[in-house]
């Protein structure tokens, strides 16, 4: 009974881990959306009358010199522009990552203007509280005192009204990803204004998205020191806005590894909502937070800051600006998930060693020797117990051969057995039980953070956070014939499959010949199985194995058992 428990729980592990990857892990397409508008839409919902643009085709965006009337962003970490009909940040690359591991392929589009094809771009302004006031529109032409925003280089737009009143917007930019945004208003009007700041980001179309549950994309936002989280399907198939004031906090849209965030004055309450509409067939998904009303009388003004992050997710600059600006938990915007007492120890001690040695594979080799050094006593003991095992398999033979038709008979015998040479049987599952998070943490700490983006090895392995790109079926390249998924089964892979199959063999037989079978199935289903996992992962598992079959093999020496 004892072995047929040990078989049914390693079996019933091994289907865990398989559903959860297809269930869970697995990605499912979303809906993208290429076409776009022709007019501009009108209306907007909600409780400021926050102006909302369509998307309009190249023809009827507004025009200066055949060119499109735009400020330069250019800094060490972004390419784009600051559009002057609208005076909005509508264009951004991002300049250390590209789509591709190649340094030379195009840099990662984060925003675009209304003009292209899927507009995303992050909207500024004052909100008259009574309707009917004159402020800067979607089509406002600004004037700026210079055409190049870059570092320590703030540009200031400038805008007056027919009744006088004139409308400041200065951007200033660091190094990294954030942008600072001051909105000034002076009243030289015969009458007091009041109006309330606002920030605002558009996104049309609904994105392509990894699909799995282990990770949020769409709005989300830490509000009132809560995160709030809100996919785009939620979002599309609610009719109601998602609205809360905050003490301060941050809100905007998050991709798997690039954020688009509105951070406004955390020492003051906002009201951030989250919505969606249509908009001439269109999904439009909008996050944005109004500021608390200013009443400025003639010859007053007002001024409003806010900032925006719109770049890649890097936790230590996360924790940069959580420190230096006061934005509370900023690093939420990485998904660490529910096992974040894991996921985050784990990516903190792969990012400390791959600055010791400058290479994650590597980095990730140490992490392995290091766990295997941290579990070593439970290990140590679960091999002892095995090699036992090992050593007893002539003895269960016999039993069997002399009880084999009374199963009753055989299975106390068996325990008697196990009880005189003081093995417990169940000890040989604990390195499996043991693996399952460390597993699942790593492969969280993969497949979510920018570091692990484009990280090489060695030799073919150009990004540790993705499968390995070559294939038996193919001859490894050798034929050029590129195999569907299902067959794309690595070097790496194949290695890990080997290494498990030789531990296997290293471990006491299962006595029944059909559970022998079942166990000499698992090393080639977990080798298809992980074949579709990043790279890092399946270097992990099979130096892992490499490491237990070292310390088993060395235990069993001791102890006299033959291989």
């Amino acid at each position: 009974m004892s072995e047929q428990r040990n078989v049914i729980l390693a079996v019933g592990l091994s289907l865990v881990i398989i559903l959860v990857f297809q269930l869970v892990l697995m990605p499912a397409d979303l809906p993208t959306s290429e076409t776009m508008p022709s007019q501009q839409a009108e209306g907007q919902s909600g409780f400021f009358p926050l102006e909302r643009e369509g998307v309009r085709t190249a023809n009827q965006q507004p025009k200066v010199d055949n060119q499109r009337a735009i400020v330069t962003i250019h800094t060490p970490s972004l390419h784009g522009s600051v559009s002057l009909i609208g005076g909005r940040l509508d264009t951004l690359t991002m300049v250390k990552y590209h789509l591709t591991p190649d340094p030379q392929a195009p840099e990662i589009s984060l925003l675009a203007p209304p003009s292209g094809s899927v507009p995303y771009y992050v909207d500024f302004g004052w909100a008259p509280v009574i309707p009917g006031l004159e402020v800067p529109s979607t089509t406002t032409r600004w004037t700026a005192d210079s055409l190049n925003l870059g570092v320590d280089k703030p540009v200031t737009l400038t805008w007056k009204s027919k009744n006088g009143v004139i409308f400041r917007r200065t951007f200033s930019i660091d190094s990294h990803y954030m942008f600072t945004v001051h909105q000034k208003v002076e009243n030289h009007s015969g009458a007091p204004l009041s109006l309330a700041p606002y920030q605002a980001v558009y996104r049309y179309g609904t994105p392509q998205t990894a699909g799995m549950y282990i990770l949020h994309e769409g709005p989300l936002g830490l509000l009132n020191s809560t995160l709030r989280e809100k996919d785009y399907q939620d979002l599309k198939e609610s009719s109601k806005i998602f609205r809360e004031e905050s003490d301060g906090g941050w809100a905007g849209i998050t991709d798997k590894y690039w954020l688009v965030a509105l951070v406004p004055p955390q020492y003051q309450k906002a009201t951030i909502r989250f919505l969606h509409q249509m908009i001439r067939g269109i999904d439009v998904y909008q996050v944005d937070h109004v500021g608390p009303a200013q009443t400025i009388a003639p010859g007053a003004s007002a001024e409003a800051v806010g900032w925006v992050f719109a770049g890649a997710k890097e936790a230590q600059l996360l924790h940069h600006y959580s420190a230096t600006l006061g934005i509370r938990k900023f690093d939420l915007a990485i998904d660490f998930g529910w096992f974040s007492f894991l996921t985050r120890p784990f990516f903190h001690a792969l990012t400390f060693l791959r600055g010791l040695v400058g290479n994650f594979g590597v980095a990730i080799l140490l992490f392995t020797v290091i766990i295997k050094a941290l579990v070593f006593p439970l290990a140590n003991k679960s091999y002892q117990a095995m090699s036992k095992m090992k050593k007893l398999q002539p003895e269960l033979k016999r039993l069997q051969d002399r009880f084999g038709d009374d199963r009753v008979r055989l299975n106390q015998e068996m325990m008697a057995l196990y009880k005189r040479e003081r093995i417990n049987p169940a000890a040989g599952c604990l390195p499996i039980v043991i693996q399952i998070p460390i597993f699942f943490a790593l492969y969280k700490v993969l497949f979510i953070t920018i570091e692990m983006r484009h990280a090489k090895f060695f030799g073919w392995i150009h990004d540790l956070s993705a499968p390995d790109p070559t294939s038996v079926f193919n001859l490894f390249g050798m034929i050029p014939w590129t195999p569907p998924a299902l067959l794309q089964i690595g070097v790496w892979p194949l290695v890990m499959g080997v290494t498990m199959w030789l531990q296997q063999k290293m471990n006491p037989q299962p006595a029944d010949p059909i559970q022998a079978r079942v166990f000499t199935v698992l090393p080639v289903v977990f080798t298809v199985m992980l074949a579709q996992f990043s790279a890092g992962l399946v270097i992990y598992w099979a130096w892992n194995n490499i490491l237990s079959i070292l310390q088993q093999w060395v235990i069993m020496k001791r102890m006299g058992v033959r291989l």
